[in-house]
């Protein structure tokens, strides 16, 4: 993946939205909860992009 590429968490498997009103975002993966996008959280703390993303399951069935 390339680093120049920001990574959508919304596609990712791993998001999940919270009910928390201070950390409405989240990832499975790396089990945190955030106030920002948690490939940007990732991305701050390692310097590194989310080396963990996944894309969702397509659910619309092939036509």
């Amino acid at each position: 993946m390339s680093v120049d590429r920001k990574i959508n968490c919304f596609q990712c498997r791993h998001y999940f939205v919270t009910w928390d009103p201070d950390f409405p975002r989240g990832c499975r993966a790396y089990e945190f909860k955030t106030h920002m996008m948690p490939s940007a959280v990732v991305y701050s703390s390692s310097g590194q992009p989310c080396l963990k993303f996944e894309p969702k399951a397509n659910r619309k069935p092939p036509k």
